[in-house]
């Protein structure tokens, strides 16, 4: 979703009429199957990773309005993360209602939105306060690099240098971010660990219960034969005698 108005402050319109903020732009998801993948990768990454905290929302392509009254001030970031509000789905973000703006955002740029994306997003969000802003190019055709990020100072934003393997490091998450063979992969630096998507913990919980019942299985033979061994020896020790 590529919806987005110009740059604007958080700030009230007033109004006596019920005003009406849509859920929708109406605008199909346009994405190839490898970006759209990665992107519900992404975000069902970062909510297994909050997983237990009450205080984190993670959400993406939901129209976030933050000016009260104008709902033509409206923008869908692909990724957003924001700390302190609870984990209740929401239809649309309404700033003046949570509080806040998200304290995270990434764009996964396409050939339709990467020029918005590194220009008048990149105006807007900076503009509204948001900490940390992030670029992916799934398909690595459109942005300078694959993978950018930016974080607020003073108000405008500036460029996250790259780690030695050219990970970003996202200080408000606490998260590396890596662009891999086919996709992202996100590293915990304090865990040291590389965080996973629900299939895939529950695949590696997979693999470990059937190693375990493995290991279970072969054990039990090896009792097994040890026994037969050892009732063997006793056979022929009760034949000597």
């Amino acid at each position: 979703m590529t919806t987005y108005t110009h740059e604007r402050k958080i700030s009230s319109v007033p109004t006596d009429t019920p005003i009406f903020y849509p859920d929708t732009d109406g605008k199909p998801m346009a994405a190839s199957d490898l970006h759209r993948d990665i992107l519900i990768g992404t975000i069902e990454t970062l909510k297994a990773r909050y997983k237990q905290q009450t205080d984190v929302y993670v959400s993406g392509d939901i129209l976030m309005y933050y000016v009260e009254g104008d709902p033509h001030q409206v923008v869908a970031p692909d990724v957003l993360v924001s700390f302190g509000l609870d984990k209740k789905r929401r239809n649309t973000y309404l700033v003046w209602i949570e509080g806040k703006l998200p304290d995270f955002v990434m764009e996964f740029s396409s050939k339709t939105t990467y020029d918005d994306d590194l220009d008048k997003k990149m105006k807007l969000y900076a503009s509204l306060g948001i900490q940390d802003y992030l670029l992916y190019d799934a398909e690595g055709l459109y942005l300078p690099s694959p993978l950018m990020g930016y974080t607020l100072v003073d108000g405008v934003y500036v460029p996250i240098s790259e780690d030695e393997d050219g990970g970003i490091h996202s200080a408000v998450l606490s998260l590396d971010f890596y662009v891999e063979d086919e996709g992202l992969g996100l590293y915990d630096p304090v865990a040291e660990a590389w965080l996973q998507t629900p299939t895939e913990s529950a695949e590696a919980r997979a693999e470990q219960e059937a190693a375990r019942a493995e290991n279970a299985e072969a054990r039990a033979e090896a009792a097994e034969t040890e026994a037969a061994q050892l009732r063997e020896q006793l056979e022929r020790l009760q034949k000597r005698s």
